[in-house]
């Protein structure tokens, strides 16, 4: 055992390094894995003597579980109320390869990530008062799992269901074989300053954040780079994901930069997104999909930079695919079933100040269903360059499939008829101030709106195609108000309306170059 003066200064250190006060801390609130034998030679499995030592500080009524600098090789750790894992620098928490080494952990809540796995590295249910802190490493080593379809045999790298008040600062989590950090049920959460990496891919769904069901988190400051979506708010379950705070983060996604859903029984509700970096995506940016029943709403983004956006740099989806939470467990009778979701809502919206370039098909998606729109979504100050490129086939498909029970992704629609925004199905939309331009020549307009009541457009600047016949095509549109607008290139028609739009106001706009 260290001297008793060194181990005051250790606890002196790790509450400091952890933003806690030091009046009133005593040596005993830091207990170091080295005094319980953990080996650090990252080849000997070393999970009980780390076990040991969380659960003796447990018991203490709490305090920090400190990892110094070694590679210790791990299974399953369960983390108790009241602690804390300090991991040091040159700590590195490893992930066992082997399968047998996660026992399951399967929580008292129903979800539909029954469907997955009920294996983490690190897991605590129903915990208060935890945090895992440091400057270390946290490795899942997720290349030695099973691919694709076998869920139930990669482990989390975290997972912390329904508890509260939870602080993850500062370590790096990289090589998971599933998600990087599931919250579930959870509240009262700060993510801060953490750094998540999964590429190049080690694995499939490696989703660097997970926020699922919770209430009151705050993330902040972050770094992710990963396989699947780099942030992402689900509601596996019927409780609500709401007060959720992103800000000040950097993302990069094989898949979706800043996500709602795609499972989303409960909704969602109180959701910001700001100061933050979206490149690199093979899907899309910025992604709002509500499609499991549940209502998204009060939804604010603002001051975002997207740039290599595959597809769609924003897309809203409200769609029915009505996939239940529940999956049947030992016991269940076929009656315990809940009934199938019914079409959700998605409304009030705002999206502001973002600049996108590099999308590769339509910049902005926007589509809920016939005789369900999505209300209330105001888009100010965009600014969208595409790669363009669209043909004049895309610019006359006026009828896009409604896929209301596919995988919503924008690019599951196929070539869409405008370049800069496409939207249909949708009550109270204002576009104000955006900004639309590509790269390549684009036959297709700047603009479509289909199925639109209450149309406010106002500021647009849009380049045009020499193939294209219009700036602004409105199909069934009802009371749109066009104003404001200037022109980029000339071209001879500004509005194309079908005979069904009504209450259509042209005012006020800078179209010197029509003919």
């Amino acid at each position: 055992m260290p001297h008793p003066f060194l181990r005051l200064l250790l606890a002196a250190c790790v509450i400091t390094a952890t933003g806690a006060s030091l009046a009133g801390a005593a040596s005993d609130s830091v207990v170091s894995i080295a005094d319980y034998h953990a080996v650090n030679d990252g080849k000997t499995l070393t999970t009980e003597p780390v076990q040991a030592a969380i659960d003796a500080c447990a018991k203490r009524g709490g305090g920090t579980v400190y990892f110094p600098p070694g590679t210790y090789l791990c299974g399953t750790l369960v983390l108790k109320s009241n602690v804390t894992l300090h991991l040091e620098a040159g700590a590195l928490l490893l992930g066992s390869r082997r399968v047998d080494d996660y026992p399951p952990h399967v929580p008292e809540l129903r979800s539909y990530t029954d469907f997955y796995t009920d294996k983490s590295l690190i897991y605590a249910g129903r915990a208060e008062n935890i945090a895992i802190v440091g400057r270390g490493t946290i490795d899942g080593q997720g290349k030695s799992f099973p691919g694709r379809h076998a869920f139930k045999s990669r482990p989390y790298l975290i997972r912390l269901i329904e508890c509260r008040n939870v602080r993850v600062r500062d370590v790096t989590m990289q090589h998971s074989a599933m998600w990087t950090l599931h919250l579930l049920a959870c509240r009262d959460v700060v993510v801060d300053g953490v750094r998540i990496n999964t590429l190049p891919a080690v694995n499939h769904c490696n989703d660097g954040i997970d926020v699922d069901s919770c209430s009151r988190v705050r993330i902040a400051n972050c770094d992710i780079s990963t396989e699947d979506d780099a942030i992402v708010l689900k509601s596996t379950t019927p409780r609500r994901c709401e007060h959720v705070t992103v800000t000040n983060c950097t993302l990069r996604s094989d898949r979706n930069g800043f996500k709602l859903g795609t499972e989303s029984v409960g909704g969602f509700r109180d959701i910001t997104f700001s100061n933050s970096t979206i490149r690199d995506t093979l899907s899309g940016g910025i992604v709002l999909t509500q499609v499991d029943g549940g209502t998204c709403e009060k939804v604010a983004i603002n001051n975002i930079i997207l740039h290599n956006v595959r597809f769609s740099s924003i897309f809203l989806r409200l769609g029915n695919r009505a996939r239940s939470y529940w999956v049947p467990r030992p016991g269940d009778k076929p009656s315990d079933a809940p009934p199938e979701p019914r079409v959700g809502a998605m409304r009030d919206i705002m999206i502001s100040n973002v600049i996108a370039t590099g999308s590769t098909t339509t910049g902005v998606f926007i589509t809920g269903l016939p005789e369900h729109p999505i209300k209330n979504v105001t888009l100010s100050n965009i600014q969208v360059g595409t790669a363009g490129g669209g043909s004049e086939e895309a610019a006359r498909r006026f009828n896009v499939p409604e896929k209301e029970k596919d995988y919503p992704n924008s690019h599951t629609f196929g070539p869409l008829p405008a370049y800069g925004v496409y939207a249909r199905h949708a009550t109270n939309l204002r576009l104000h101030n955006v900004e639309l331009s590509f790269g390549k020549d684009d036959a297709r307009p700047p603009v479509v709106c289909q199925d639109i009541r209450q149309l406010d457009l106002f500021g647009l600047r849009a380049e045009t195609g020499v193939q294209a016949d219009c700036v602004i095509r409105l199909r069934q549109v009802e009371n749109a108000f066009i104003h404001g607008c200037r022109l980029r290139s000339p071209i001879d028609r500004v509005v194309d309306q079908s005979v069904e739009c009504t209450g259509i106001k042209v005012v006020a706009n800078a179209f010197e170059h029509v003919p």
